[in-house]
């Protein structure tokens, strides 16, 4: 019928539902590395993922991609994964943890840039504005009720440096990833080959004393089903929307995960968000949309 999609069209449907997963993350992993310790709760949380990947997209085939992916491509994913995890677990408090979370968001326009500088796309003059409002966004952010004020900034990640630093090195991994997803898998999605390497991880750290399920909660354990069908529903279908479908429409939809993310965290961990950091949060999504409009050529 004339009214349905194509298959790009399918495909980037499919990829449109990661953002909304993808908004529960920053709550959900804070919530199961608090009842379970980092390492016990996320060597749990990506073995049931892994679980839910096996039945929804199903198992890959390793000798369908390049050897140059295996060797660069899924070790960037691992390395966002870590990255994002362990900044989450490092974050002070509800306020601290929507904070690196908002860090670690700076990855939509990354995406684009790199797009830009490593596969061909092409962009107008705006697209380096937009990644700089995008940077602006995240320090109204951090910077709070005092503004972009530089020495209260710097104070500020000084109190939890390692979070922050570790926030924004996910966000460059993650965009390296999807652009070299795009470029080497050979139409293949790699969600369950990251997951279960980040099991096989975090399981080592568990093995040698990183984590106890004695203290575990009913939150602990509500978060750990939700955030398996929450990450690994997303996950795989970013991949395979960034593979087959509409990047730039993807990327325009991920624009709204800072917005979702802030949401659901409010309510999930009580995080206590005021105007100014809302307004910091506006300003991501406005550069980032600013990056993605730069892309769009006229034919």
């Amino acid at each position: 019928m004339a009214f349905l999609p194509d298959a790009q069209g399918r495909a980037t449907l499919v990829g449109l539902t990661a953002p909304v997963c993808w908004g529960m993350s920053v709550g959900l992993v804070r919530s199961i590395t608090e009842a379970f310790g980092l390492a016990a709760g996320l060597t749990i949380l990506y073995a049931a993922t892994c679980l839910f990947l096996a039945f929804v997209p199903g198992l890959p085939n390793l000798k369908a991609f390049p050897k140059k992916y295996l060797l660069l491509g899924i070790p960037l994913g691992n390395l966002y994964s870590v990255c994002f995890c362990l900044s989450l677990h490092l974050s002070h408090g509800g306020q601290q943890t929507v904070e690196v979370g908002m860090v670690n968001y700076l990855w939509p326009c990354l995406t684009v840039f790199f797009a830009v500088l490593f596969n061909g796309q092409k962009a107008r003059w705006w697209m380096t504005p937009g990644v700089v409002i995008s940077f602006l966004g995240v320090m109204m952010v951090l910077g709070g009720a005092q503004g972009l004020q530089p020495a209260e900034l710097v104070s500020h990640i000084r109190q939890n440096p390692w979070s922050y630093a570790l926030a924004f090195f996910g966000a460059v991994a993650w965009a390296a990833f999807s652009n070299l997803t795009r470029a080497w898998s050979n139409g293949e999605n790699p969600t369950f080959i990251v997951f279960a390497v980040d099991a096989v991880l975090f399981g080592c750290l568990w093995g040698a004393g990183y984590g106890d399920l004695s203290h575990g909660s009913a939150m602990g354990w509500t978060s750990v089903a939700l955030g398996a069908v929450a990450m690994g529903g997303s996950y795989a279908a970013w991949s395979y929307g960034v593979t087959r479908g509409n990047i730039a429409v993807l990327a325009i939809a991920s624009y709204f995960t800072p917005v979702l993310s802030c949401l659901f965290a409010s309510v999930w961990i009580g995080a206590a968000l005021d105007g100014s950091f809302w307004q910091g949060v506006a300003v991501i999504v406005f550069g980032s949309l600013l990056c993605w409009s730069s892309t769009l050529m006229r034919r």
